[in-house]
């Protein structure tokens, strides 16, 4: 049996982690390993887990310590981790914010059921993946 693709969420959302976690049961090889309320909660978890999650998917907008700043802070700690970005903002400033601090990927949140699996293998293959709905500009 091949390892799963391990998974950490980071979402103040609690009905949208859930969200996530059902529709990762129809992603073949995908496991949740842990989730977050926030990008503390994500970086404690992370120090916490004994088996080192592949990809880190997270909210921009979120209590404490936000999107941007917990995926150069994740990037910083564990550079092999993959930062795939989860949001309602599709303005450019956000996605160039998050491009800087290292996200792999960037999906808006109305995209999820369309664009959220082929994101994760893009990522998961060693690609970078910005949604065909955000600005040519701001995609890689």
């Amino acid at each position: 049996m091949v390892n799963p693709y391990r998974i950490v969420l980071a979402d103040n959302d609690v009905l949208f982690r859930l969200l996530l976690r059902r529709l990762f049961v129809y992603g073949p090889g995908l496991e949740v390993a842990g989730e977050a309320g926030d990008g503390l909660e994500l970086l404690a978890l992370l120090g916490d887990l004994r088996t080192a999650p592949q990809l880190a998917v997270l909210d921009l907008t979120m209590p404490r310590l936000g999107g941007i700043q917990t995926t150069s802070q994740v990037k910083a700690a564990y550079p092999e981790l993959k930062v795939l970005i989860v949001s309602f903002h599709r303005e450019p400033e956000y996605v160039r914010e998050a491009r800087l601090a290292g996200a792999d990927g960037y999906v808006l949140k109305e995209d999820v059921d369309i664009e959220l699996f082929s994101a994760i293998e893009t990522i998961r293959l060693g690609g970078v993946y910005f949604s065909e709905h955000l600005s040519a500009d701001d995609r890689l």
